[in-house]
């Protein structure tokens, strides 16, 4: 066409009839089927002297879906719609159209529009909608019928279905005197009916006009990229010709889901799991779940395995129900039981805590329903679904984790801070599953039935939750939670304005921030070298650059709210906050990257390398400013080089030589295997003389790219005992799960050892085994089997891989008074000294006593209040934990609040009425 072997005006050659054989134009093969002629044709070429080559190309080929042969293409006569000259007017619409993602908009699918050509839109079939044309046998007479009423005028025939079979035999007398006119054979293209959507449904013109024009252009559509030539261009051309107007205001491109191996999805290959299976195995929920968090959101194609789903609600939905469950059954249960009284929340209501946790985790959720909010209006569901994911992963892994003893009502800085806890996780959990109701509307529908009895819709407007008849029950609730979407995210009203005043706090979310990449950080070392998050380990240091904001987070001597946190989640004694590298021995190290920097400096890569290495560390310090260097000429940026942090083990001019602690650090560093563990010893064995540093071995991680975390991961006997105290704990736990016992089953816990050393762990950590077991055990020589107890579960007791005694665990079934011979081994009389404070518990009725160690000879924490004793007492007599009891001491009752409160009393003598 371009180079004028063909016009427009032109009929096509077409020397192929309808049953794919040659017509006469191609006399030398007349009648043969083309695809059989192939071999004639070369035989033919060679023959004449006009064969150059002759060879056998594999590749792909279409074929009919139906009979599996191979489609020919041929010309035949078509209806088409002037498309090109509406080239401008469709670029022009889809300028004022929103697409996620935008670069389809902008790229494939403006260059089609660019190029696009007349669009032919008949299609040789009998099964279609027929094109309403009534033609003359000359085709000069043409009658275009645009509805069933107007085909009555013209025709005189009144039908009622227009399929072809009806329509077909319907005449029209010509105006013109050419006799009858009859309807052309073609039917309209698919995707032309397609096109007509936004009007066919609604029976426009003929009807629900007003309707009509409040729906039209679309909010918006939602199809897969493979509709950028199809269904999207169809709406386009038919809106544009018609109003002129764009037929929706947003698109949201997919990807396609592919096989696993990458191929398209076949019914006939089976290579696909059957979709009813998947849900019916892994819930509706987890796959859709696993879709939208997928690149196809972003116009990606995906690999679909069913093992990613499976992912989805190991990962998200069972820790996401599990912190569900352990609100209710952990948390508000006991709390109802305590206070005797339903636990119940305005559910419009924010919480106010004093709690840095609780105060983070609101500010976190509220900052979150901002983003959320924004984004879905902007239809970016790739971004809102990672954090949303995040989200969940911080509520259970990080605020519930470290808030667990308060949120059973273990732990309380005051009286309204167990209410306070609870509130704060109700209202998280309620507007988590406000957010998460779009992609998981099954299980959050699930979560809102149970959650919202906890809930008081007194004040809540029935306005809310809109139009929907019977959407709320007799107390105001609703329903469903669906009825609710649109009123959770907040706007910019004075009430709402007023109600989230003060919850968010980024200054916090940025302290806490710090605070996460600190314990992450720790956490790889712990990892890297196997070493179990029980076993405690002396000292951690955190060394930030000197401008950073670390020391607003985690306070100058780590003494800050959310240092504690840093402590307890790497279970480390002591926290250093310091900007001071160099008197920890850590040093920068450059390493070039052979992947990306070999293939381009090729024999320059050793002497590169070698420069690389003899660089000093100011060098390397300005190389993370820049992200850039040059050396040997050539510029290195980017993945080229590799910066790791060491501590000691320095081969150039800032070398470790002369540094007593360096030195002791030198060949005592393990960057991988197991760490070996410390014997267990009587007395902890003395270090020699010089600097406690010496004797230390540090690891090294860094956290967030600016600071580094050091752990003195040296074993001690100390260390060593608390570990194995932590491992008990673990055992015990573990076997009342074995055996199916339940947090609030009384149990009987017999330890059975002849080892020195485990007894004596018993005796130091009595009080920690209690407080974390609240039950009371028993140590002896003989095994005991359980005899006689409902549930029974074993153990064995292990400390590096030596056997040291077996550990029983079982429903109790003995009265209180028989519990003498199962009381807790408290170690020592109650005294302050080497085993740190504790006090001297009697009940006045039965006469025994029992010694509870308040905190250890750190000053840590064992017992935080009266309520806590009274609950670690309850648990060492065997009393129920509803028996009512007085804790006096001189006549008067105890009622402390806090643990400084409760330490004065250490070393003296408390009864119990």
């Amino acid at each position: 066409l371009r180079e004028g072997v063909v016009t427009r005006e032109m009929a096509p050659v077409c020397p192929v009839d309808a049953s794919g054989r040659f017509t006469s134009e191609v006399s030398d093969f007349v009648g043969q089927y083309v695809k059989d002629a192939d071999r004639n044709i070369c035989q033919h070429l060679k023959h004449s002297g006009r064969l150059l080559q002759q060879s056998t190309i594999q590749h792909s080929y279409p074929f009919c879906w139906r009979s599996d042969t191979p489609l020919l293409y041929k010309a035949v006569p078509t209806w088409f719609i002037r498309v090109e000259c509406l080239v401008e007017r469709l670029l022009a619409n889809n300028a004022k159209t929103s697409w996620v993602p935008d670069f389809i908009k902008e790229k494939r699918f403006a260059n089609w529009l660019r190029d696009a050509r007349d669009w032919a839109i008949s299609r040789n079939r009998y099964w279609g909608t027929p094109i309403p044309l009534w033609v003359s046998d000359d085709m000069e007479e043409v009658v275009c019928v645009g509805s069933i009423d107007e085909l009555e005028r013209l025709s005189g025939v009144r039908v009622t279905d227009l399929h072809k079979e009806f329509v077909d035999p319907i005449t029209i007398p010509s105006k013109m005197g050419k006799g009858d006119l009859k309807r052309v054979t073609e039917v309209f293209d698919c995707w032309f009916e397609s096109g007509s959507m936004p009007y066919a449904q609604l029976h426009y013109p003929f009807e629900n006009t007003e309707r009509f024009s409040k729906s039209f252009p679309a909010d918006f559509v939602a199809e897969g990229v493979d509709q950028t030539r199809g269904w999207f261009y169809t709406l386009l051309v038919l809106s544009t010709a018609l109003f002129d107007k764009p037929p929706f205001k947003n698109l949201i491109v997919n990807g396609i889901v592919l096989a696993s191996d990458g191929q398209k999805m076949s019914k006939r290959q089976k290579n696909y799991p059957d979709p009813r299976s998947v849900i019916d195995r892994y819930g509706a929920d987890a796959l859709r779940l696993y879709l939208v968090n997928s690149p196809v959101v972003k116009a990606q194609n995906l690999r679909f395995f069913e093992s990613g789903v499976r992912d989805v609600l190991k990962d998200v939905f069972i820790p996401w129900y599990n912190a569900f469950r352990f609100l209710m059954k952990s948390g508000i249960e006991p709390w109802e039981r305590a206070h005797e009284k339903s636990f119940i929340v305005p559910v419009e209501v924010w919480p106010k805590s004093r709690n840095l946790m609780d105060r983070w985790v609101l500010s976190f959720t509220l900052t979150l329903l901002r983003f959320v909010h924004s984004e879905l209006r902007a239809y970016r569901l790739y971004t809102v679904v990672p954090r949303l994911l995040r989200f969940i992963e911080y509520l259970v892994n990080w605020y519930i984790r470290m808030n667990r003893r308060r949120l059973k009502g273990e732990v309380m800085e005051d009286e309204e801070d167990w209410f306070a806890a609870l509130h704060t996780l109700v209202k998280v959990l309620t507007q988590l599953i406000f957010m998460m109701a779009p992609f998981a509307p099954f299980f959050t529908e699930f979560i809102f039935q149970r959650l919202k009895t906890k809930l008081d819709f007194s004040n809540f407007e029935i306005a809310n939750i809109g139009e929907v008849s019977g959407a709320a029950d007799e107390h105001g609730a609703p329903l469903s939670l669906h009825y609710l979407i649109n009123m959770w995210y907040p706007t910019e009203s004075e009430e709402d304005k007023a109600a989230t005043a003060g919850v968010v706090d980024s200054a916090l979310e940025a302290r806490v921030a710090w605070m996460q990449a600190a314990v992450e950080a720790g956490r790889s070392i712990r990892t890297r070298l196997e070493l179990p998050l029980k076993a405690p380990l002396r000292t951690a240091v955190l060394i930030h650059p000197p401008d950073s904001d670390v020391v607003n987070a985690l306070g100058k001597d780590g003494s800050d709210g959310l240092a504690v946190y840093v402590r307890e989640e790497l279970n480390v004694r002591q926290l250093t906050v310091t900007s001071d590298k160099a008197a920890y021995g850590v040093r920068l190290r450059a390493r070039l990257n052979p992947a990306t920097a070999g293939p381009r400096l090729r024999a320059a890569f050793k002497p590169i390398s070698n420069a690389l290495s003899a660089l000093p560390q100011s060098a390397l310090e300005q190389y993370l400013v820049k992200g850039e260097m040059t050396l040997e000429d050539e510029l290195l940026s980017g993945d080229d080089v590799t910066i790791d942090y060491v501590v000691g083990d320095a081969h150039d001019s800032n070398s470790s030589e002369g540094n007593p602690i360096l030195k002791a650090a030198k060949g005592k560093l393990k960057k991988t295997g197991k760490l070996a563990s410390a014997p267990l010893m009587e007395e902890k064995e003395k270090a020699a003389d010089g600097p406690h540093w010496e004797a230390q071995a540090w690891d090294v991680a860094d956290g967030l790219g600016r600071i580094l975390v050091l752990l003195d991961v040296r074993p001690d006997a100390e260390l060593e005992e608390e570990r194995l105290a932590r491992e008990i704990i673990n055992r015990i736990q573990r076997a009342r799960k074995k055996g199916n016992l339940l947090p609030e089953d009384t149990i009987q816990v017999v330890i059975s050892t002849t080892s020195e050393p485990l007894r004596k762990v018993l005796s130091i950590h009595a009080t920690l085994i209690d407080v974390t077991v609240k039950q009371p055990i028993a140590c002896c020589v003989d095994a005991n089997d359980g005899s006689g107890a409902l549930t029974t579960a074993k153990s064995a007791v292990e400390a590096r891989g030596e056997k040291l005694g077996d550990l029983v665990v079982s429903e109790a079934t003995t009265s209180p008074a028989s519990l003498k011979q199962v009381k807790v081994n408290s170690g020592p009389s109650a005294k302050s000294g080497s085993q740190g404070s504790a006090v001297k518990v009697r009940c006045l009725k039965t006469g025994e006593s029992i010694d509870v160690h308040l905190a250890d000879i750190h000053g840590k924490r064992l017992v935080s209040d009266v309520m806590e004793l009274l609950n670690v007492v309850r648990g060492a007599f065997g009393w129920v934990k509803t028996a009512e009891m007085r804790l006096m001491h001189c006549g008067s009752e105890v009622k402390c609040n806090s643990t400084e409160n409760l330490l004065r009393f250490s070393g003296l003598e408390l009864s119990l009425e």
